[in-house]
């Protein structure tokens, strides 16, 4: 897996044009059957795929946290809202609350999250491969090619299967 993390940013960026290209087509022409097409592509690539080998996203990247989020997080860590938010969290130029450093802090040396049935839905959702009306996630998807090699793989088995 090592090996593979070096490699993917230049990989990911070798192939950049040729996504934004094909996620602009995508875009205008989407597939009645996209929605289901995406859906068996990110299960069959999470068969293979084992996040506890990499965890590449925990390690580089941070979720946005929601309201919500911080309220279920900090609840399940009996912390206060406001301590939660002090301890871990900072307001980025964007005015969302993200982590504080990386990478993550509740990420273990074992690649396991302490916060993992209450982690934030960011993180749940990761790397959105699966999502409904993924036409719309073109420029959050070439970003994710450059993080996790499972959103790399699903992106290209995609661009075989679904000429547009």
């Amino acid at each position: 897996m090592k090996e593979v993390l070096q490699q993917l940013p230049q990989k990911a960026a070798e192939k950049q044009a040729e996504n934004k290209k094909f996620f602009a087509r995508l875009k205008k022409r989407p597939p009645k059957d996209l929605d289901y097409t995406m859906k068996q592509l990110h299960t069959a690539e999470f068969q293979r795929t084992d996040c506890l080998s990499c965890a590449n996203c925990c390690k580089t990247t941070g979720p946005l946290f929601t309201r919500s989020d911080v309220e279920r997080i900090s609840k399940h860590l009996r912390m206060k809202t406001s301590t939660f938010v002090d301890s871990y969290l900072q307001t980025d130029e964007d005015g969302d609350e993200v982590l504080q450093q990386l990478p993550c802090t509740f990420l273990g040396a074992d690649n396991y999250c302490s916060i993992y049935d209450v982690r934030p839905k960011a993180c749940k959702e990761y790397p959105h491969t699966d999502r409904k009306k993924f036409q719309q996630l073109g420029a959050l998807t070439i970003k994710n090619t450059f993080v996790c090699p499972a959103a790399f793989s699903i992106l290209e088995e995609m661009k075989r299967r679904i000429k547009v």
